[in-house]
């Protein structure tokens, strides 16, 4: 019987099979055994934690992968963390320990050998440094240096360096360091500021320290002028208008501790006709006899200058600087020609720039005639300038004149960072806004616009590049170490209507 087969082999056979299906495919006869060791990648190190990432075992042993383990050994423990892909994150680790990492694979068989492993050291996260103490404010020139302590805490990171902002006068200044003091430059000499540190890492900045208060002043120091323009001397033939042709005479000298001009106050340059529909006066030679100190000394404002007050500023050929008028126009009144241009003795004093309500008969220079013949300017000396090559293609500080208190004047052109002599040249601009509703018991804006009357000017700190007076402390041409200087701008106060000096 050929297909007879013996009990024994069909047992034997039977045995088999149970053995294939226990331990293997029963249909194709493979034998499931653990999974090769995966492949670790990248451990990123977190807050107490890693993220370990790996890619599948070449080999899943012949059975579908269950899941995954990663286990960080360190410091006397392991810990691990299970999960079905990449990555898995392992928690419950300490900051600053450095754990072994390695990761393996699961299925019905049993779990593989693990990974190669890689070290991490686990941090807490960074964040912004803790605030700054502040310290001391000490007052410069138009400067304020400012000290503080380092934060309590970093933030987990370096400290990359610190700011301090110091607020007043509308505006904010900030000076950058790595180290205490920090100097804060360009404020405004009389205006007092506020000011604050911060602290910053790669995470960001901290919160403000607290606020200490300040208020620049001008040095006390003295400076002398001697080297500039001195002895300094010319004269200028021209043909004066209606007075015809003259001679402009001007010498300047030093002795001692004064500087000394001896001038017959005609201008170096052309100028408009005079009389004219509004200055009814003719120009006349006059006789300049000005002083000022070789050793000026800032610090002391005098405010009585400029206009009745006495003439603040000569030109270096002799001509005066006088922005103020002595005309006035009284409270009451209903007509412009109640106001008095040449003597009023009214409260509200007019001005001759700004406005054009009133003609006061001004040339190109900004400049007319008194009634003693003397031809002064009101506004910015254009013919200067032009006699300078000073344009605003051609821009650069030009020294125009000396004030009464011994500092050098400057027009229209500064350096944008005042102690920065490499710094681009622009229009340097006064620091008064004009008013938007009219004083009490001025007259009516109707009949006279706002910016007529010296009161209708309100001095508004850092608006502008200039202080109250009309000046600041910078580095000039003829100062390359740095003075305080005046400037003749084309907003008001046009020139200094007081001076920060002594005057003699």
């Amino acid at each position: 019987m050929p297909y007879a087969r013996s009990i024994p082999a069909i047992i034997a056979g039977a045995v088999a099979v149970a053995i294939v299906s226990a331990c293997g495919d029963a249909s194709t006869g493979t034998t499931v055994t653990v999974p090769g060791a995966p492949t670790i990648g990248a451990v990123t190190a977190g807050n107490a934690s890693a993220s370990v990432t790996f890619t599948a075992p070449a080999s899943s042993g012949g059975a579908a992968i269950t899941g995954y383990t990663a286990s960080c050994a360190g410091g006397g423990t392991a810990i691990s963390g299970a999960g079905s892909a990449s990555p898995i994150t392992v928690t419950g680790l300490t900051n600053g320990t450095t754990y072994s990492c390695a990761v393996t694979a699961s299925n019905s068989a049993g779990t593989s050998v693990p990974s190669a492993a890689i070290t991490v050291t686990p941090i807490s996260p960074i964040t912004a440094p803790g605030a700054p103490t502040i310290g001391a404010a000490i007052a410069g020139n138009a400067t304020a240096s400012i000290a503080f302590t380092a934060p309590a805490s970093t933030g987990g990171a370096a400290i990359t360096g610190y700011t301090v902002s110091c607020s007043g006068g509308g505006v904010i200044r900030t000076g950058t360091g790595t180290t205490s003091p920090i100097v804060v430059t360009a404020l405004i000499n009389e205006t007092a500021y506020s000011c604050t540190v911060t602290a910053t890492n790669s995470a960001g900045t901290s919160a403000s320290s607290g606020v200490v208060t300040v208020t620049p002043v001008v040095s006390t120091g003295t400076v002398n002028t001697a080297s500039v323009l001195c002895p300094f001397s010319g004269s200028y033939t021209g043909t004066y208008s209606t007075s015809g042709t003259l001679t402009s005479t001007w010498a300047w000298t030093c002795t001692g501790t004064t500087r000394t001009l001896i001038a017959n106050g005609l201008p170096n340059h052309v100028v408009g006709t005079f009389p004219n529909a509004g200055n009814p006066n003719r120009i006349t030679a006059q006789s300049i006899n000005f002083s000022a100190t070789l050793t000026p000394t800032a610090g002391v404002r005098n405010a009585n200058i400029g206009g009745p007050g006495g003439a603040s500023v000569f030109s270096l050929a002799g001509v005066k600087f006088d922005p103020g008028t002595a005309g006035t126009c009284p409270g009451t009144m209903t007509a412009t020609s109640q106001c008095n241009l040449a003597m009023g003795t009214d409260v509200w004093r007019l001005e001759a720039l700004g406005q054009t309500t009133f003609n006061f008969g001004e040339d190109v220079n900004n400049a007319h005639v008194q009634p003693s013949g003397e031809y002064h300017y009101h506004g910015m000396p254009e013919a200067l300038l032009t006699n300078a090559g000073a344009s605003n293609t051609n821009r650069k500080m030009v020294l125009v004149g000396w004030a009464g208190d011994g500092y050098p004047v400057y027009a229209r052109y500064c350096f944008t960072n005042a102690m920065d002599a490499t710094s681009a040249v622009k229009v340097c601009s006064g620091s008064y806004a004009r008013d938007t509703a009219a004083d009490p018991g001025r007259p009516s804006v109707s009949l006279v616009q706002l910016g007529a009357f010296v009161s209708d000017w309100t001095y508004a700190a850092g608006s502008g590049d200039l202080d109250d007076c009309n000046g600041r402390t910078g580095v000039t041409p003829e100062f390359p170490n740095g003075i305080y200087y005046y400037m003749a701008t084309d907003s008001y106060p046009y020139f200094s209507r007081c001076v920060k000096g002594r005057i003699n």
